[in-house]
C-alpha cells in the first residue's frame, strides 16, 4: 500500500508541475513571454511598492541569475522598470510594474483564474477546501523534512 501511495503521489505532484509549466509557456507565447515570467509578474504585482532582484529571487524560488534574465527581458518590452533611488546600485533597486506591465498581469490574471478554474473542475467548495487544506500541509510537512 505504501508503494502504491509513494508512487502515485510523486507521479501526479510531476506531472502537475510538469503541465503547468507546459500551460504557462504556451499562454505566455501570445505575450512574447515565458512560464519564468509569469512568477515575477505575478509576485511585482501583488507587492505594488515594488521588490529588489534578491526578494523575487526568493519569492519565485529560482536563482538570481535566472532573475536577473527574466527582469532584464522584462525591462526590455516595457513590462518593468527599476526605481533607482539617489545614488544606489540597480541591483539593490525595487522592481516595480509599469502601465504596460499592469495591463499585462491584468491578462495573465485572466488566464490564470481561467486554467484555475479548469483544474477544479468536477470539485465542489468543500472538496476544494480540503483540497488546499491538505496541499498546503503536505508541502509544509516536506519543506521541514528539506532542512
Amino acid at each position: 500500500m505504501l508503494e502504491y501511495r509513494f508512487q502515485t503521489f510523486i507521479t501526479n505532484i510531476a506531472q502537475i508541475s510538469k503541465n503547468i509549466q507546459k500551460i504557462k509557456n504556451k499562454e505566455m507565447l501570445s505575450f512574447g513571454l515565458r512560464g519564468t515570467h509569469v512568477m515575477c509578474l505575478f509576485y511585482l504585482q501583488n507587492n505594488p511598492g515594488g521588490l529588489t532582484a534578491a526578494e523575487l529571487s526568493k519569492l519565485c524560488e529560482l536563482d538570481k541569475a535566472a532573475i536577473s534574465r527574466s527582469v532584464s527581458e522584462l525591462e526590455e518590452l516595457e513590462y518593468v522598470t527599476y526605481q533607482i533611488k539617489d545614488d544606489s546600485k540597480k541591483y539593490r533597486a525595487k522592481i516595480i510594474l509599469t502601465e504596460r506591465g499592469m495591463w499585462l498581469t491584468e491578462k495573465i490574471d485572466a488566464i490564470i483564474e481561467d486554467s484555475v478554474n479548469k483544474a477544479g473542475m468536477g470539485l465542489n467548495d468543500a472538496e476544494r477546501a480540503y483540497f488546499y487544506k491538505a496541499l498546503t500541509l503536505i508541502s509544509k510537512n516536506l519543506q521541514k523534512m528539506a532542512l
